[in-house]
């Protein structure tokens, strides 16, 4: 059983907030009968019509997508930017789940499944998210191992789970760093390196939870297969 506007907006008909509106004003009914109670639960056999037309639920969708740089992570964009959406041919009303910075690239993963989302944005899933930086300077073992016990961010110590140095450029005077997380606060990397005046470059995910970039070239996308997904939804607690 589920509430009735989280079905609605599952099924791709309104935002969960629209679909909350459409119950007050009693534009909703179940089996026939008017639903005004926003804590009205339904199940798979009940039947929805919102003005006269039966909903029907919509088929779910799971995709990861290499996002390039210079795309937003939002489903519209009031500066007519290319959103993360936009990459992706499909009439379901799929969101990304989470976000990267307009100027990172990288894992990202969308849908159109709320519980698949929420799996992986719940901090009790502990996902792990793994990036590559290319910071400018050269970073020292010292200041690497400073990173590993921990960094102040809105008043949270962040462990990272893992921090390797895997180049040095002193050419370009530029450091290759990866950086495994579980937190997902906002400009999180480039906030840890910033504490120690450290100038994040280039930023790109590799890896959410256990998808990869395998095969995918900036802008291509794939869609998770049934037993990815199921993978997912063995990781809720």
């Amino acid at each position: 059983m589920e509430r009735l506007q989280k079905v609605i907006a599952e099924a791709g008909y309104a935002s969960r907030r629209k679909a909350e509106e459409l119950i007050v004003m009693g534009k909703v009914k179940v089996n026939g009968e008017v639903v005004s109670e926003l804590g009205f639960k339904v199940g798979p056999k009940d039947m929805v019509e919102i003005g006269g037309k039966v909903l029907v639920k919509e088929e779910k969708e799971y995709y990861l997508l290499n996002k390039p740089r210079g795309v937003v992570t939002t489903t519209s964009d009031d500066k007519n930017r290319k959103t993360v959406v936009d990459l992706i041919p499909t009439d379901k009303r799929i969101y990304p789940v989470g976000r990267l910075d307009y100027d990172t690239t990288g894992a990202l993963l969308l849908t159109n499944d709320g519980d698949f989302a929420n799996i992986l944005m719940h901090p009790s899933s502990e996902v792990e998210k793994v990036y590559m930086a290319k910071i400018k300077g050269i970073i020292t073992g010292e200041v690497i191992n400073k990173i590993k016990s921990g960094v102040m961010i809105d008043g949270v110590k962040v462990i990272p789970t893992r921090v390797k140095l895997k180049k040095v450029d002193k050419k370009s005077n530029t450091s290759m760093v990866q950086i495994s997380i579980l937190e997902g606060k906002n400009h999180e990397v480039k906030r840890i390196f910033d504490n120690f005046n450290y100038e994040v470059l280039k930023l790109k995910r590799e890896k959410v939870a256990f998808f990869d970039l395998k095969n995918l070239e900036s802008g291509e996308y794939r869609k998770l297969t049934p037993k990815e997904v199921a993978k997912v939804f063995a990781l809720k607690k």
